[in-house]
């Protein structure tokens, strides 16, 4: 299957909101629209890890971003009024399932609410052409059965981060039908699976904690060796958010929901994504939990990605092996003090050539 890569010329000169711009996803996501031509305006929080991506790529001189809290609904809605955005990228978000456990309030207050504030502030918008709002892969019902979800599935969640998503999707669809539709605006869902990357520094997060642990010659401490989760490259998601805008843009009836994963056999168990982690790293001690420790995660997690495939033309390109490699040798270049940026640079280049499904 050939692939195609997201459009210059599409994306020269349209304006585009991006929320949770200063997060892993959206600082990758930020590069690559300036790397389009777009005018991107950003509005998160202020980055919640030291280092961050954000940061050390030097973010604040390509693009205005504004520190703003999705719970604020006046602040919110004042700034969606001056940026005037035609196509709104939502990735603003409390993004990690133990921070939901520690504060469940807070993250329904931003992840559901947040999202509500959002969209009802693009209402009176007219430029808006495109919304891609997104949640995760954690908003199905989780059965714990070795079968990938499909976007037809039940939404659920058994903890706050993940429940609080699942509503979200309720809130998307109901904004979408109940206003944006009839006002001529897409609105799209996409829920992905577990990001890899160079630039991610999050707690609770596989590879940065174990790059972290590693780099000060500590053992990394896994609490669930044999959870199962549908790891992709960063860069996977984010050319098909901005390929859906695309194709939204043209071709509107083709909002709604939508899975954005690897291939169901690519799907593996944290055990085998740290094993082949160690050998990429060249060293790592690692210390196996029972699976018991902490709160309830899910344990078995994949998702379905043909509509993505035939209603989009979109499938994976790097597999697990390829983006392992990738994001470790990110770290290990930074580590030695390359260019983040260059680094960021050198990856999306590299995606854009891979132009065959894997």
């Amino acid at each position: 299957m050939t692939l195609t890569n997201p459009s210059p010329s599409f994306w020269a000169g349209k304006r585009v909101l991006l929320t949770g711009d200063t997060g892993f996803k959206g600082a990758w996501l930020a590069l690559w629209l300036h790397r389009l031509g777009a005018q991107v305006t950003g509005l998160s929080r202020a980055p919640v890890t030291e280092p961050s991506l954000y940061g050390l790529a030097d973010l604040a001189a390509l693009m205005p971003s504004h520190r703003l809290d999705l719970r604020d609904a006046t602040a919110l809605a004042d700034l969606v009024r001056q940026a005037q955005p035609e196509i709104v990228f939502h990735l603003a978000a409390q993004a990690l399932v133990r921070a939901g456990y520690r504060d469940p309030l807070g993250t329904w207050a931003t992840n559901t609410l947040g999202t509500a504030h959002l969209l009802d502030a693009l209402r009176p918008v007219s430029a808006l052409r495109v919304v891609v709002a997104i949640t995760t892969d954690k908003v199905y019902q989780n059965l714990e059965q070795p079968l990938p979800y499909r976007e037809t599935d039940a939404l659920g969640g058994h903890d706050p981060y993940s429940a609080s998503k699942a509503a979200a999707e309720l809130v998307i669809a109901s904004y979408r039908d109940a206003f944006l539709a009839d006002q001529g605006v897409a609105v799209a869902s996409t829920r992905a699976g577990n990001v890899i990357g160079g630039g991610d520094w999050a707690d609770d997060r596989l590879l940065p904690d174990a790059v972290r642990a590693w780099q000060q010659g500590q053992p990394l401490q896994v609490r669930r060796p044999e959870a199962i989760r549908p790891w992709q490259h960063v860069l996977e998601p984010l050319n098909a958010y901005l390929q859906l805008a695309e194709q939204l843009w043209a071709s509107p009836e083709r909002a709604g929901a939508y899975n954005f994963g690897p291939h169901t056999h690519e799907a593996a168990s944290v055990r085998q994504v740290i094993e082949r982690a160690q050998v990429l790293y060249g060293c790592g001690e690692v210390i196996w939990g029972d699976g018991h420790d902490g709160p309830h995660e899910a344990g078995w997690l994949a998702l379905e990605i043909a509509k993505a495939r035939h209603q989009l033309g979109l499938a994976p390109r790097w597999p697990l092996a390829t983006g392992l490699a990738r994001t470790l040798d990110w770290y290990r270049r930074q580590t030695a003090g390359e260019a983040v940026r260059a680094l960021c640079e050198a990856d999306i280049a590299a995606f854009e050539a891979t132009t065959a499904a894997a």
